[in-house]
């Protein structure tokens, strides 16, 4: 099966990658809905909840440098190693993630190639007026509160929030907008590491299928959409992409 994956990478034109959090969990970050994951843990802080309430934003800070702690040192893993490959080759246009780790950008690919659907964590932004704030200046001003009150902005005095798309908070329409362009322009959809199942962002491997695409499901589990897809690989993904373009794993 993965014979017939290389060619069709081969053949397309314009091959559009989707990555969910089985991405990453190569690189030792897990899956916050998975068993033992972050949500099984504790209760997800709705967006609502973080603008209305002091105390919310002041535990939405606490867990995201604690949950920084656990997983700031993580890499690119061969996976993004391998789908970097195919973004340089000219090969795949738009790499479209649910992930908000950075490492798709770490590995190499250039910032305008890839669309963030559900944000990022390494950096903040004011709510109100945009600015963008390093996570080491919110951290300090943060520890130097004695972490009773939630920094912010330097520049409007407004709420500050880390830069990824919370419960109940809208979608970034612009990246939605781009992700869509994404989709309906490819000849070639591989949907990767993901369960498929939190919308909107799952409708974009069936729109591209509609559209006339082919559709590859690349998970360790089975997907809800496994029917709608012209191959599924269940197995590992860094072994899976680093043997599609060469890579050692």
């Amino acid at each position: 099966m993965e014979v017939t994956l290389r060619q069709w990478v081969d053949e397309a034109e314009r091959v559009v990658v989707f990555t969910g959090a089985g991405m990453s969990t190569e690189s030792g970050i897990p899956d916050f809905r998975s068993p033992g994951g972050v949500w099984s843990r504790m209760q997800p802080i709705m967006f609502q909840d973080f603008l209305a309430s002091e105390e919310m934003r002041v535990e939405a800070w606490r867990r995201k440098f604690a949950v920084d702690v656990e997983i700031g040192g993580a890499q690119p893993n061969s996976g993004h190693k391998a789908i970097a490959h195919l973004v340089a080759q000219g090969k795949v246009t738009h790499v479209i993630t649910q992930n908000i780790d950075n490492l798709h950008q770490q590995s190499g690919i250039e910032a305008d190639k890839i669309i963030e659907l559900h944000g990022n964590g390494t950096y903040a932004k004011c709510l109100d007026c945009g600015f963008r704030h390093e996570l080491e200046q919110i951290k300090a001003a943060f520890v130097a509160g004695d972490e009773k009150s939630a920094p912010g902005c330097q520049s409007c005095g407004g709420i500050v929030k880390s830069a990824t798309i919370s419960f109940g908070q809208a979608m970034p329409e612009d990246e939605m907008r781009r992700a869509e362009a994404a989709t309906l322009s490819c000849d070639l959809f591989i949907a990767i590491g993901s369960s498929l199942q939190v919308m909107p962002a799952a409708g974009f491997p069936v729109l591209a299928r509609h559209n006339g695409a082919r559709l590859v499901i690349i998970n360790r589990e089975p997907t809800d959409i496994d029917k709608a897809a012209d191959l599924v690989l269940n197995a590992e993904i860094g072994a899976v992409l680093s043997g599609l373009v060469g890579l050692n794993s």
